[in-house]
């Protein structure tokens, strides 16, 4: 709290400077997505975040370990499917997935939860059927290479995963008092902590949007693979809320249906934001790890999904 107040005071003192800096064309559209990218994952980190609240506060430890299945390698496939349930995004998955972890689930399935909710929950789906009218087989497409992707990515983390890149620290929860004061406590920590990393993420990612000149993204939208690793790198550079990126991905009609398949799939499940949200949960070497092979999966299953379905 002290450190956001400093920001707040620091902008307050810096207004003159700043405001003369943003009168730059390149400046000005930098803060432009960096303040839509914050807004946007905003309310969404937010959601999310009262969810892993209520976790901590309301359910007893190891309830929800109890309601899925006791083997992993079925644990992950339901907690995957359990995504469909947060309507919400990547930001907000982040910390449901950690408050997961630290009451008892198996890491493989916290992760395939934190992968799929953001991408097949009921507000992304509806928001894609309407970015593409008339293509049912775009929803259709993007819910099974998510879901593909993201049942793959648990069961490669039961088969090769290491806990020990995992963060040591544990979640903490305020035992004392009610609750409700639990929640709030609780909630308070996960925003800071959450919010701080969304920042630095948004940061980044506005800063490589205005960096890279749109006339190379127009050359190399040719049909092949090519493109569909093109979108899935650009899915990860300008990183998008998942309730958004379908009305961005439908106006990339120089690209293949299958290219903006990969553009659906990798965002909500890798982008800049996100490796900053995971490396300040689970810590900076499992986000590494974990980003480039989840980049993996998910650009190969929306490539095999898309030539099935598109």
């Amino acid at each position: 709290m002290a450190l956001v107040t400093a920001l707040i005071v620091a902008a307050v003192l810096l207004r003159p400077a700043l405001t003369g800096l943003l009168a730059h064309p390149a400046a000005a559209n930098w803060a432009t997505i960096f303040v839509a990218i914050t807004i946007q994952a905003t309310p969404f980190l937010v959601l999310g975040v009262a969810v892993s609240a209520a976790i901590a506060a309301f359910v007893p430890p190891g309830a929800i370990a109890r309601m899925l299945p006791r083997r992993p390698v079925l644990a992950v496939p339901a907690a995957a499917a359990a995504g469909a349930a947060l309507p919400g995004c990547e930001c907000g998955s982040v910390p449901v997935a950690a408050r997961l972890v630290s009451i008892g689930v198996t890491p493989a399935a916290a992760f395939a939860f934190l992968l799929s909710a953001p991408a097949i929950n009921p507000v992304v789906l509806v928001s894609t059927a309407v970015a593409f009218p008339g293509r049912p087989m775009m929803v259709l497409a993007r819910l099974s290479a998510s879901l593909v992707a993201s049942i793959t990515m648990g069961l490669l983390w039961i088969a090769r995963g290491r806990d020990d890149l995992l963060s040591a620290r544990r979640l903490p929860v305020d035992e004392e008092g009610g609750r409700l004061t639990r929640f709030l406590a609780t909630a308070q920590h996960d925003f800071l902590q959450a919010g701080g990393f969304l920042v630095i993420g948004a940061g980044a990612a506005a800063t490589l949007q205005t960096l890279v000149p749109r006339d190379l993204v127009d050359s190399i939208a040719r049909p092949g693979p090519i493109s569909v690793l093109v979108l899935g790198v650009l899915a990860v550079l300008v990183s998008l809320c998942s309730e958004a990126d379908a009305f961005v991905a439908a106006g990339l009609k120089q690209f293949s249906l299958t290219a903006r398949l990969a553009f659906l799939v990798v965002g909500p499940m890798v982008d800049v934001k996100l490796f900053a949200l995971q490396a300040g949960t689970f810590g900076p070497r499992f986000a590494w790890r974990f980003s480039l092979a989840t980049f993996a999966v998910a650009v190969t299953s929306a490539g095999l999904i898309g030539w099935w379905l598109l």
